[in-house]
């Protein structure tokens, strides 16, 4: 009886032993599922949105509409979009102004896309010394500034070209961009100005202009790139540092340009350290969009597209 009495308590221990264990592992790979999913669903500090000017070999050269742009882009994941205004004139000619914002519009909402910007080329120079081009430049931008609001866009890119002379530069530049501010203000449109060369690469001079001009609505667009203020026969010898560059422009920044060029086996790129140039835009705190803008040769367009916005990925998930 005792021998019975033995046998059963011991089957019941080792079958509590059993529940215990076999439960416990349950919790253990239970914890383990929602750390793995959590990991999965962190992201970046900023939005991402694809500057058209990545494709514009696709569309300059392999006769693919630009109309296919909200279409590309959301092949590829993007959230955004930024135009680029040049890449539409032919189809301006022959459609008309108008018609072409209402297309791009109809193909934004098509794909449930966000307009960012329109990154405006070709209309003339705003910081020209010539009053009359000046002011004529300022009206050519205006059409811009309505295309912008009826896509839903927050800003248009503008270049500060014009003058050689540095100390004309900085009053023709004030007065043309303070005179478009004020117009877009109007329309709740901002106007930045992005690093593009020439005096716009001297970032100490282009701070100091917006800094004047001291409207809300007039800010910068912090390339990585484009910071040769001077060439000479294609070879740039006058250069603005880039982390320094983009460091002075965050706190005035409306929008951020990734420009990228080539990468390594590592996937990093070789001219510009993203790591340390998303440091500095997280450091100003800046959270809204930044704009995939690959200019490299050795890979496809999509190719670098791509390994663009995979190194903003990676490298931001190893920032402080």
């Amino acid at each position: 009886m005792k021998t019975v009495r033995f046998t059963i308590k011991w089957i019941s221990t080792v079958f509590i032993l059993f529940l215990l264990l076999f439960f416990g592992c349950g919790k253990n790979q239970k914890k383990e599922k929602i750390i793995e999913t959590d990991n999965k669903s962190s992201k970046p500090f900023f939005e991402i949105s694809l500057a058209q000017w990545s494709l514009h070999r696709t569309f300059n050269d392999d006769g693919v509409s630009p109309f296919e742009f909200a279409k590309r882009a959301k092949s590829m994941g993007f959230e955004a979009l930024e135009y680029v205004s040049q890449l539409y004139s032919r189809q301006i000619e022959e459609l008309g102004f108008d018609a072409v914002i209402d297309s791009l519009k109809k193909e934004s909402e098509a794909y449930g896309l966000k307009n960012n910007l329109i990154m405006v080329d070709h209309e003339g120079d705003l910081a020209v010394p010539d009053s009359v081009l000046r002011n004529q430049a300022v009206e050519n931008h205006k059409k811009w500034v309505q295309a912008a609001k009826v896509l839903g866009c927050q800003a248009i890119r503008v270049n500060l070209s014009g003058s050689s002379d540095s100390e004309i530069w900085k009053v023709a530049a004030f007065d043309g961009l303070s005179k478009l501010a004020s117009y877009a203000a109007e329309q709740n449109i901002n106007v930045i100005v992005e690093n593009h060369g020439g005096f716009s690469s001297n970032v100490a001079m282009l701070v100091d202009v917006i800094q004047k001009v001291n409207t809300s609505n007039c800010g910068l667009l912090p390339d990585f790139g484009n910071f040769c203020i001077k060439h000479i026969d294609s070879e740039c010898v006058d250069e603005y540092d880039m982390y320094k560059g983009v460091e002075e422009m965050m706190p005035l920044a409306k929008g951020v340009s990734a420009k990228s060029y080539d990468f390594d086996e590592n996937g990093n790129e070789t001219k510009v350290d993203f790591y340390k140039m998303l440091q500095l835009v997280k450091n100003a705190g800046y959270t809204d969009f930044i704009g995939v803008e690959y200019e490299g040769s050795r890979l496809s367009e999509v190719e670098g597209i791509l390994a663009t916005k995979k190194l903003l990925l990676s490298a931001s998930s190893k920032l402080k």
